[in-house]
């Protein structure tokens, strides 16, 4: 497995092959709730779960505008894909804060794919680690992962909550293999079904210490400086504008055949559909041209600097949100104006439409992430829990 200075066009091109054999797949996975091993083994191998992961230890360590193309190509040929792989890149992205011994054990291994969700869950400290207890929902590619994120609140040896400074109970990460938690079938959902993102449990599971993030410690390289919702947001935004692109792709394709009931001419030749998908078109182009702006500008500067500035998360925030709205409604008028097409299940109108409305119910879609952009840009101080 290559580093850091592999040529980031590799991953690029590794998508793309993948691309047409994951579209091929779309109803399997659909119906499956799952990617199909012989998928997964294929990404792997061309390192695509490997994309954050620092290049001391055998991964990419990928800039966030050829992250965010990667999972686009991706997720056009299916979303569920697109998300598992967005979900799992954040998730590396924080296990790099572990001890190095935690690190080099959990994302050493050039097969590893790790998973998380959220929960209630705690840890208890004891000698050499600790002793965790909590269930968690949400775990997307649960059922293709080595290793599982646990995020909890930290117990004192005697069962007492830990307190930071300010008073606030001391939350913390740790990491365990997938063969050590009880899985729960629980994925029957409308949209991105294949993600499969189980509900995951343990208890009294012991913990070693160099398995466990207490402080982030600082990593050097540009990317280390992006915390978990810039990268989740980038990501989402990402699998958003591959099932809008993918949506008025299809459309295209059909528009060419369909005769509407009730109307003369080809579904392409009615004036209403030509304007509304011209613009829905123009919306993409509008959306992916910000996006992608707002993503590299920051790159750039952060490069240069090595921080991450407040108005910098603004910019990304604003963007990402922007993005996953807008596409959304792309979404939605590819599948007004497809008509009764639609709603077959062996069209990929519906399942898109499903998919791309389970994006949007993602705590990275919320329209009220808008309002602390704008208490920034109104000269208030933002509420900065998204940020």
């Amino acid at each position: 497995m290559a580093g850091a200075t592999k040529d980031a066009s590799a991953l690029l091109e590794a998508a793309a092959v993948i691309a047409p054999r994951l579209e091929a797949a779309a109803e399997e996975i659909d119906r499956e709730r799952r990617l199909p091993g012989p998928l997964v083994e294929e990404m792997i191998e061309a390192g695509l779960y490997r994309m954050l992961v620092p290049g001391s230890l055998g991964g990419y360590e990928l800039d966030l505008l050829t992250f965010s193309e990667v999972v686009e190509t991706v997720a056009k040929a299916d979303a569920s894909a697109g998300w598992c792989l967005s979900q799992n890149a954040g998730t590396c992205l924080q296990a790099v804060s572990l001890p190095r011994r935690g690190a080099e054990e959990v994302l050493g291994d050039p097969r590893a794919v790790l998973a998380g969700g959220y929960g209630s869950a705690a840890a208890r400290r004891v000698p050499g680690g600790y002793r965790l207890t909590g269930t968690w929902s949400y775990a997307s590619g649960i059922r293709h992962a080595t290793w599982l994120r646990g995020n909890c609140r930290l117990l004192d040896e005697r069962g007492e909550p830990v307190r930071t400074a300010e008073g606030a109970p001391e939350g913390m990460m740790l990491f365990f293999p997938v063969s050590e938690a009880k899985i729960e079938d629980v994925w029957y959902v409308s949209g991105l079904r294949g993600t499969g993102s189980e509900r995951y449990s343990v208890s009294e599971l012991f913990v070693p210490e160099h398995r466990a993030i207490l402080k982030r410690p600082p990593e050097p390289g540009p990317l280390y400086c992006f915390g978990n919702n810039q990268v989740f947001s980038i990501g989402f935004a990402s699998v958003a504008m591959g099932l809008a692109r993918a949506s008025l792709d299809g459309f295209f394709r059909l528009a060419s055949v369909k005769t509407p009931r009730g109307l003369r001419g080809l579904l392409r030749e009615q004036p209403r559909v030509q304007g509304e998908i011209a613009f829905a078109e123009a919306t993409l182009r509008s959306t992916r041209a910000y996006l992608r702006q707002a993503v590299a500008e920051v790159w750039q500067a952060v490069s240069a600097t090595g921080e991450l500035t407040l108005s910098q998360r603004i910019d990304l925030r604003l963007a990402t949100t922007y993005a996953i709205q807008r596409c959304a409604e792309v979404v939605d008028a590819v599948y007004h104006h497809a008509g009764g097409t639609a709603v077959y299940s062996d069209q990929p109108f519906e399942r898109r439409f499903r998919d791309m409305h389970a994006v949007t119910q993602q705590v990275q879609a919320r329209p009220d992430h808008y309002e602390p952009a704008g208490q920034f840009l109104m000269g208030m101080e933002p509420d900065r829990q998204w940020l």
